[in-house]
């Protein structure tokens, strides 16, 4: 008689027999085949249920065991054999994982940085800020602040761990200029605006700050932000690289005698490239049922925290296959699984949110498991099987041979999908280098932009190189900033044209607003008020001006338009 699906489950934890080492994320493939000594080809063997038992291959149990984990402990494996068999039904629905909504805020003691912190506080958001100084920080920011010590020139100092589970950032760093002959210690004349003091550079230079700094933090928290296209785990195109060893997973733990193989197959995709293939033979004899491919544990475990799901892209056969998750490098373990059925003949996107992730511990629910840790993945799983869960059995099997081509694995952002990355960088960027731009009426820093060490020059490589990494990004441009309050009638432009004045306080509110927008993923923009600069702005505190609907301005931004197209001679997208 056929086991049920507890036992067969469990051996989704517990056997190998095939292995090759399969180039991924644009390395180039090989049509050679690498398998262990076990077995170089499927089984010749009929393997449909017989009344009687076929041989049990215990050369290749023991190689599973040892290619997976090394030496196993005999004493363990019984009793995980006996435990699936005895397992229980589960009684409540498993744990649901948590997120983080924690914003991230560098150049928080700043002026815009700590409007930015105060904003967000007081819509009730979990700020975590990157400061220099730690008691500059909690004197002006509360002594209970989330700090991360750091300093964005010294890379060192940006350990890409301190910002694990950040999802969100608002870049407000910034070379500091100030005044030739001083100021005052809480900054007075700098904050009256660069046209009254003569300016200079203090601190590090803006090569340091705009552009190295740029780079640093980019490095640091990109992996923790996530990518716009996502994160590509196995495939054969992208810019990052790396390697997966797959050996076949099948139920010769259980005695059965299905087997399975990973194989590359180079011109085996919708495009005629490279594409893997998880093939083989399954069988129920011997109490067996299913077969699957699995990967050798993460030599350092996948974070993928930033990320929402899982895409795969597969040519269908018309099955139900499982995706397992693995979170742990032990053994007998729970695996986080999601069953997905196929279109026979059709490639097709198959997307495995996180949050249908289902705990499974020996084929059934493990109702006491803890949420499902995205950060810590340390291997992945395709199986085909006669069993679901908990004493369910998948519609779709038969026994037989069966194929399932895959040309890709990447981690997913759910649409639409907002910034999450928001950087404060400066109207101006673009003009220094414009031909035949009159400088005498640009603002100071255009007309003195190499006297400050190119300032705007390295803004706008900082800029391409958020535009270049990948993230969900807005790029404020925001013209002068002064100290009035927020509240006054705004214009927004791109092209980098515009010149004025525009409150601190504005600005930490669009850049708050801004990491809610779809509207604003990948905009650059400048901004500024509709009041003169001869006037000052005042409000009544009693009666201050309603908070803006920001997104009626993101609504109208267009891609593409970054001011550069006047000095690449490319005209603007419309």
């Amino acid at each position: 008689p056929v086991l049920g699906d507890d036992r067969g489950e469990f051996a989704a934890s517990c056997s190998t027999r095939t292995t090759q080492k399969a180039h991924f994320f644009g390395s180039k493939p090989s049509s050679q085949i690498i398998y262990s000594p076990t077995s170089s080809h499927l089984s010749r063997r009929s393997v449909i249920a017989l009344a009687g038992k076929q041989s049990w291959d215990i050369g290749r149990f023991a190689k599973t065991l040892f290619f997976f984990n090394g030496p196993p402990n005999p004493l363990k494996i019984v009793e995980s054999i006996m435990s699936s068999i005895t397992a229980s039904a589960p009684t409540e629905a498993p744990k649901k994982a948590e997120t983080s909504d924690v914003v991230l805020v560098t150049g928080a003691t700043g002026g815009v940085g700590r409007r930015v912190v105060d904003v967000l506080r007081k819509k009730g958001v979990p700020v975590r800020v990157l400061v220099r100084n730690a008691e500059k920080a909690r004197t002006m920011l509360g002594p209970d602040v989330d700090l991360i010590i750091g300093d964005v020139t010294k890379g060192d100092t940006l350990d890409p761990k301190y910002f694990k589970g950040i999802k969100k950032v608002i870049n407000a760093v910034s070379v500091i200029v100030g005044p030739k002959e001083g100021d005052t210690p809480d900054r007075q004349k700098y904050s009256q605006g660069i046209k009254f003091f003569e300016p200079e550079i203090k601190g590090p230079s803006p090569e340091m700050v705009e552009y190295l700094g740029m780079q640093n933090l980019i490095n640091a928290v990109k992996e923790s932000v996530g990518l716009s296209e996502g994160k590509l785990l196995f495939g054969f195109k992208g810019n990052l690289c790396g390697k997966f060893v797959w050996g076949a997973l099948d139920d010769v733990v259980m005695g059965g005698v299905s087997e399975s193989a990973f194989q590359i197959q180079p011109t085996g995709s919708e495009t005629g490239e490279a594409t893997g293939l998880f093939k083989g033979t399954v069988s129920t004899s011997n109490n067996g049922g299913f077969t699957s491919i699995r990967t050798k544990n993460f030599t350092v475990p996948e974070d993928l925290s930033a990320y929402d799901g899982v895409e795969l892209r597969v040519k269908g056969d018309g099955r139900r296959y499982k995706l397992i998750i693995r979170t742990s490098y032990e053994w007998d373990t729970i695996g986080y699984t999601a069953s997905f059925d196929t279109t026979k003949g059709e490639w097709q996107s198959v997307r495995i949110p996180f949050s249908s992730l289902i705990p499974v511990f020996r084929a059934r629910t493990a109702t006491d498991a803890p949420p499902f840790d995205a950060s810590n993945i340390t291997a992945l799983q395709l199986m085909f099987s006669k069993f679901e869960y908990d004493g369910k059995l998948n519609p779709t099997f038969a026994e037989g041979q069966f194929e399932l081509p895959f040309s890709s694995i990447r981690a997913y952002i759910n649409e639409p999908i907002t910034p999450r990355f928001v950087h404060v960088s400066s109207a101006g960027v673009t003009r220094p280098e414009r031909p035949g731009l009159d400088l005498s009426k640009q603002p100071p820093a255009v007309r003195m932009n190499k006297e400050l060490g190119s300032i705007l020059t390295y803004k706008l490589k900082g800029e391409d190189l958020i535009r270049e990494s990948g993230v969900p990004y807005t790029i404020v441009r925001p013209c002068a900033l002064t100290e009035e309050p927020a509240g006054a009638d705004l214009i927004f432009e791109q092209g980098d044209n515009i010149t004025g004045k525009i409150s601190r306080e504005e600005v930490a509110r669009l850049c708050v607003a801004a990491l809610a927008s779809p509207s604003a993923v990948g905009k650059t923009f400048e901004v500024k008020s509709t009041v003169p600069f001869s006037e000052p702005f005042v409000i009544d505190p009693s009666n201050p001006p309603p908070e803006k609907d920001y997104e009626v301005y993101f609504k109208e931004l267009k891609d593409g338009i970054t001011g550069k197209e006047a000095l690449e001679g490319t005209p603007a997208l419309v």
